[in-house]
């Protein structure tokens, strides 16, 4: 039986156990790492420890091909990509307002962003006549449609590479997608936890990206990416997520709700 539905990287565990064995400094659970058992098993640092999201800083950057620079100060660790889109949610909206969601989405995110925030989530019907391409004309119908129904709209959400579809963003439609938020005043979040599961005959293009190459598109405090290493490194089950906003008081907001959350 091959289980296709799971990010676990059963494969590659007998060279991630033959790796632990050979760098017993890197675990604390040996007489080497004993030294620094103190360090963890007190309480540490709220924000996450220093050098981990250094760490993880230069790995999201390795893994968008090192074309841009990710600042660690703006990394909010939380526990997993669940915890991550959560805490965004309690951050942006308030119960009853709702986020654009490109269909099909990740059916998790009903539970991730609804369950304890109370918000909703309204769909952006894609078609399978263009290959599920997000355009501008089904972001207004979307748009215009929970407006008519009193749901205040608070921000769009999608996922590059799309899970379900395994599908990328182009520059041009994340420029048509960063211009609408930016026009409406809503935020953007990008859950951009597959950007290293990519072929070669795609080239992934990050949000960062875009703001690096037109800083002037759009306003950058309305832009959040959520990470993880459950899918890129097929570790589930270590509960490491991510969140990366531009937003200051986001990322201070995130930061005390993430003790609630932790990796």
């Amino acid at each position: 039986v091959i289980q296709m539905g799971l990010a676990e990287n059963q494969l590659c565990f007998d060279l991630i156990q033959e790796w632990v064995k050979n760098n017993p400094q890197a675990s604390i659970c040996t007489p080497q790492g004993g030294f620094d058992f103190k360090e963890i098993a007190i309480y540490q640092d709220y924000h996450g420890l220093p050098e981990f999201r250094e760490a993880i800083a230069n790995f999201m950057s390795r893994v968008r091909g090192s074309r841009m620079k990710f600042d660690p100060s703006r990394i909010v660790m939380s526990g997993g990509a669940t915890g991550a889109h959560e805490t965004v949610a309690f951050c942006l909206a308030n119960p009853g307002e709702g986020f654009l969601v490109p269909t099909p989405y990740y059916p998790g995110f009903d539970r991730d962003l609804r369950w304890r925030t109370g918000v909703q989530l309204i769909p952006v019907v894609c078609e399978s006549s263009n290959n599920f391409k997000v355009t501008l004309e089904a972001l207004e119908e979307a748009y215009d449609k929970a407006k008519e129904s009193n749901i205040k709209i608070k921000g769009l959400l999608i996922t590059n590479p799309s899970n379900p579809l395994g599908t990328f963003f182009d520059k041009e439609t994340l420029k048509t997608l960063v211009s609408f938020i930016n026009e409406k005043s809503i935020h953007l979040i990008c859950d951009e936890i597959y950007a290293g599961t990519v072929t070669n005959d795609h080239e992934f293009i990050s949000i960062a990206e875009i703001l690096e190459e037109y800083p002037a598109i759009c306003n950058h405090n309305l832009i959040h990416i959520v990470y993880s290493l459950s899918k890129d490194m097929g570790f589930p089950g270590f509960r490491v997520g991510i969140i990366y906003s531009y937003n200051d008081t986001v990322v201070n907001i995130a930061r005390k709700m993430s003790s609630f959350g932790f990796v």
